[in-house]
């Protein structure tokens, strides 16, 4: 059975364009320049998975005409990457049972407290239900027959999740990555990462030259960057920058994998 991913969002917290900016990439006319914030969907034995579930999100399923959903994965617990949860209201009620959310317990508490209203013992008519799954680094789910693996990243000091499906990999926000999770990613095909622009240090987030470094090290044949600020630059200008493994993913860019 073959997989389909889809990139929903491609852009770090504030999207790109970002409000009131006036910088080359945000007044780009290249649709590949314009960035929703970053989640990622994929399909598998007929059935629709989501990697994080951002501002965009209602945006982001009208766009891929999406009509079904089985669950949810979150890397961690920040707003651009878990406060569309709401919007998940649609598939709840026409699937007529609760979403399965899976994440990190730290991470499955802050939705409890931020979306207090969908955990009710006696809730008004209308809010979503969440089936809240604990899911770690290192830990082994199957769905639909395809194995998922958490990965730890490190998002600077904060401790969030990657995921591993088959022989591709997903890794947002990252910092660094222990060689205990760099074991679990042994094998990988295609490699999905994050970088956030190309010059000055920053403290949660890998710049593009680390990013490059990383996919290197871990000795994928091929990758893809994600999660970019409008400082990384034009999609064009950057391309031209990077080896040939490697590419810049863009919003709606739609991959089948083996």
């Amino acid at each position: 059975m073959k997989m389909q991913i889809t990139f929903l969002g491609t852009g770090t917290s504030q999207g790109i364009p970002v409000i009131g900016c006036t910088c080359p990439v945000c007044t780009s006319s290249d649709p590949k320049d314009k960035r929703l914030r970053c989640s990622l969907l994929l399909s598998y034995n007929e059935k629709n998975y989501v990697i994080d579930v951002g501002p965009d999100f209602r945006q982001q399923m009208l766009r891929h005409e999406v009509s079904n959903l089985e669950s949810v994965f979150l890397s961690h617990e920040h707003n651009d990457h878990v406060i569309g949860l709401d919007d998940l209201r649609p598939f709840i009620f026409r699937q007529k049972k609760e979403m399965k959310i899976f994440g990190l317990p730290r991470v499955l508490e802050e939705i409890k407290g931020r979306f207090s209203y969908a955990f009710q013992d006696s809730p008004y008519p209308g809010i979503p239900r969440f089936e809240l799954e604990k899911f770690t680094a290192g830990e082994k789910i199957s769905i639909s027959g395809l194995e998922v693996v958490g990965i730890g990243v490190d998002h600077g000091a904060l401790p969030i999740l990657g995921f591993r499906f088959g022989t591709f990999a997903y890794l947002t926000d990252v910092k660094s990555i222990d060689n205990k999770n760099r074991e679990l990613l042994k094998g990988v095909e295609l490699l999905v990462v994050s970088a956030i622009r190309q010059e000055r240090p920053h403290h949660s987030h890998l710049l593009l030259e680390e990013a490059i470094q990383l996919i290197k090290e871990l000795k994928v044949p091929n990758a893809l960057i994600i999660h970019m600020s409008h400082y990384m630059g034009k999609h064009e200008d950057v391309e031209k920058l990077l080896p040939p493994n490697i590419r810049l993913a863009y919003d709606g860019l739609s991959l089948n994998l083996a």
